[in-house]
């Protein structure tokens, strides 16, 4: 038995007036996951504890089987671990973002127009950070790029810090978002004099791109220490993301972590790459499981696109997950999906939600025959409920 996750990240949502009353889920066309709710199982599945901030770094590690209030030490350790970052107990890691503030007015009183800097690429953000190495760089404080504007800050015997996340306040001044540590706000205030007028920057702009002009530090925390994935199941995976948090939780849970040329992130990503990866993982490279995920409707769904997040849940269905159930079928080899979001990001508020998520669970071997649809509210019709999420695995395991 082979044994499949595919995660849309932050693919469910909330009922939208400009659809018509319906989700986005519910609005775009998923045939594939329509015909696997009716072969398998639909309910909600509740990824993130009500003590804990909605994010992917929790709902996550709760999908990989991981109780997040007892294995969670932040999110940005974990996205270290995917860079190579060696990190010491007493270090403290903080994200550090690439993001766009508006130009106009003194420093505090300027606005995020952009958390992701235009979903700047890999290699023009690593042009900037190493310039602003030159200028940041304390021997208590090192940078470390990461992927597009997701990038890692290192604290040497820090502490952690409470910082807001960009995303949460995007069209919003930024001072009462502003850390309170000296040296943070110092840190940030410098990156925009250094990045604003940047050669890159200015032919960003030039091309009518966002520029990345600021850096913004969040989700601080400290070196994690996760059970062997394999141990703990009996299961040896592979991991299929272009996010560094995802490739560091399965660093963390020494699993493969497996890098696909043109996995970006973003919307337009090389979906097909990823489901190929997968298929490989599992038919060719004895994986017992792998796991896909893609970020793109997160991303749209932070940007407040209707439409691109839409277009994000219509490429998962057809261009991930319908080439790995053929792939699979065609092969004769037994095996058991699992799909579903991290966590909502609702357009209405543009950021994560903590609500329960539709899965569907589906075994090659035991389908049922029923017409369904996939989404919110008809998983929620099901009056099936898993209230700890980080339990779903066993389940797809056949553990429980």
């Amino acid at each position: 038995m082979k044994y499949f996750v595919i995660l849309g990240d932050g693919m469910a949502d909330e009922p939208l007036a400009q659809l018509g009353g319906q989700t986005p889920l519910q609005y775009a066309q998923t045939p594939c996951m329509d015909e696997l709710a009716g072969k398998g199982e639909m309910g909600l599945v509740k990824t993130v504890p009500e003590s804990m901030k909605p994010g992917s770094d929790v709902a996550n590690l709760a999908v990989l089987g991981y109780n997040p209030l007892e294995n969670y030490s932040g999110r940005s350790p974990l996205e270290a671990l995917s860079v190579g970052v060696q990190m010491a107990a007493d270090d403290v890691i903080f994200r550090a973002n690439l993001v766009t503030l508006t130009e106009d007015a003194p420093f505090a009183e300027k606005t995020i127009v952009d958390h992701s800097s235009g979903e700047i690429s890999t290699e023009d953000a690593d042009i900037l950070l190493n310039d602003l190495r030159k200028e940041l760089t304390a021997p208590e404080f090192q940078f470390y790029t990461g992927t597009s504007y997701r990038h890692i800050l290192v604290w040497k015997k820090g502490k952690v810090l409470e910082m807001a996340q960009p995303h949460d306040h995007l069209g919003q001044k930024i001072a009462p978002y502003l850390p309170q540590h000296p040296a943070f706000l110092q840190m940030m205030e410098k990156s925009y004099e250094i990045l604003n007028n940047h050669p890159l920057n200015l032919q960003r702009a030039a091309q009518g791109k966002n520029k990345a002009n600021c850096l913004w530090f969040w989700g601080a925390g400290t070196k994690p220490s996760l059970e062997n994935f394999q141990k703990k199941t009996g299961k040896t995976g592979a991991m299929i993301s272009a996010v560094d948090l995802l490739k560091g939780i399965a660093t963390g849970a020494g699993m493969q972590v497996v890098n696909v040329p043109g996995a970006n992130g973003g919307l337009h990503t090389n979906y097909e790459g990823k489901a190929q990866a997968a298929i490989q993982a599992v038919l060719q490279d004895g994986c017992d499981f792998a796991y896909i995920h893609v970020e793109a409707p997160d991303e749209m769904g932070h940007q407040g696109s209707i439409e691109n997040k839409i277009k994000a849940i219509e490429a998962l269905d057809s261009r991930v997950i319908a080439p790995v159930k053929a792939a699979m079928d065609a092969s004769l080899e037994p095996y058991r999906l699992l799909i579903l979001p991290d966590h909502p990001t609702p357009i209405r508020c543009r950021t994560h939600t903590g609500d329960p998520v539709p899965y569907i669970l589906y075994d090659s071997t035991c389908q049922r025959k029923k017409v369904a649809q996939y989404n919110e509210k008809e998983a929620e019709a099901t009056g099936i409920f898993q209230p700890e999420g980080y339990r779903l695995i066993d389940r797809l395991f056949m553990k429980g």
